[in-house]
């Protein structure tokens, strides 16, 4: 099950890219043991557990890492671990006696993943933030929105996840990988302004080339474009257009019966204006899934923006089973795909004590150390 099946990771769990992380991980069948704090009611979201899809795959048990029981638990099971991960501000793990230096001495193999807003340097490194100011100081914030308006808060897809979680699962994976040529373990130093800006290299290279503008909504993929933009319809539906080739750009024109647009003067931006007025009175002559049918016969690079109750239901979607039904809760499917190891959700978001038990089992605990790690 998976390409990831075999391998034994410890996660230290967080709220947000470290939960997706090991999510991704355990979809691609890592066997995963996440160790909580006991839980003191000041969680941010306070989603219920059932509905905090980010758990699923592996079990959770709660272990008090300010007590002596619960240090021993880790550095046990960082024994049989390929790789423990975390997410607390730079020192707070070493200050519980789980730092890189304890944890790898119990094993020399051990990948050691940390998980920062900030990295663990700087002068920034023990200051508090969030998503939005990490994707601020890459640069990608003040890539996104509308000229004259603040920018908008992209959800907490760039940070977080992008720069966050699938930087430190790829990382994790990468030094897991070269641990297997080299019988040496290391840390890994996941910062999400790091990758936030990792992310933006493209921009930063068109920018030294002087192909992009550094002002919001001057650029082909910042919205000034027409032909690259989201456009209200009649029934205040949106479609998403992204037609920058030009023979998608005709494509476009010829569905919708445009015919006061020249496609030669598609990147003429002294046009913009006039062919965004145009692009936007024919958008609102029909309703939105009415341009969907039509805009889905040609190659015009055009799809509706489907709130989250339709995407479910989209036959694109559909058809390649993008998303599953776990414990009768719709949700995502394990991405990307294998052809041979194929991931899947064994199991939604648990706190059970019994597979905890068999997952401590599983991981070569005696039943003596497993009756002590779980009462």
């Amino acid at each position: 099950m998976g390409p990831l099946k075999g391998f034994k990771i410890v996660e230290i769990a967080g709220i947000g890219p470290g939960q997706l992380c090991g999510m991704l991980l355990a979809d691609m069948g890592a066997d995963l043991i996440r160790i909580d704090r006991p839980k003191d009611g000041l969680g941010v979201l306070n989603v219920p557990r059932k509905y905090n899809l980010m758990n699923r795959g592996r079990p959770t048990l709660t272990a008090d890492l300010k007590s002596t029981e619960g240090v021993g638990l880790v550095r046990r099971l960082c024994k049989e671990a390929d790789a423990l991960f975390e997410g607390f501000r730079p020192g707070v793990m070493e200050t519980l006696g789980l730092g890189p230096t304890e944890c790898m001495a119990e094993n020399k193999r051990l990948v050691y993943g940390r998980m920062t807003g900030w990295g663990q340097s700087g002068p920034l490194a023990q200051t508090a933030g969030h998503d939005t100011n990490y994707i601020a100081l890459s640069g990608a914030l003040g890539c996104i929105g509308e000229r004259d308006r603040p920018p908008p808060l992209p959800l907490n897809l760039v940070g977080d996840f992008g720069g966050g979680a699938l930087y430190m699962a790829m990382g994790l994976l990468a030094a897991m990988l070269e641990a297997t040529r080299s019988d040496q373990g290391q840390v890994v130093d996941a910062a999400m302004v790091d990758g936030a800006a990792s992310m933006m290299t493209m921009f930063y290279g068109t920018l030294a080339g002087g192909q992009w503008v550094d002002r919001r909504q001057s650029n082909v993929l910042d919205g000034a474009a027409p032909f690259a933009s989201c456009y209200e319809t009649r029934d205040r539906g949106y479609i998403a257009v992204c037609a920058l080739e030009h023979r998608f750009f005709c494509n476009l024109l010829d569905a919708m019966n445009i015919s006061e647009i020249d496609p030669a003067e598609q990147y003429e931006s002294e046009c913009w204006t006039r062919h965004r007025e145009i692009l936007a009175a024919t958008f609102e002559s029909k309703c939105r899934d009415e341009w969907a049918e039509i805009l889905a016969r040609v190659d015009a690079c055009a799809a509706p923006v489907l709130s989250l109750g339709e995407a479910p239901r989209h036959p694109h979607n559909v058809a390649r089973n993008t998303f599953i039904t776990v414990d009768d809760i719709e949700q995502p499917a394990p991405a990307p795909r294998f052809s041979r190891t194929i991931s899947e959700v064994s199991h939604g978001p648990r706190e059970d004590d019994e597979l905890a038990r068999r997952a401590l089992s599983d991981w070569g605990l005696s039943a003596s150390e497993v009756q002590a790690f779980c009462g």
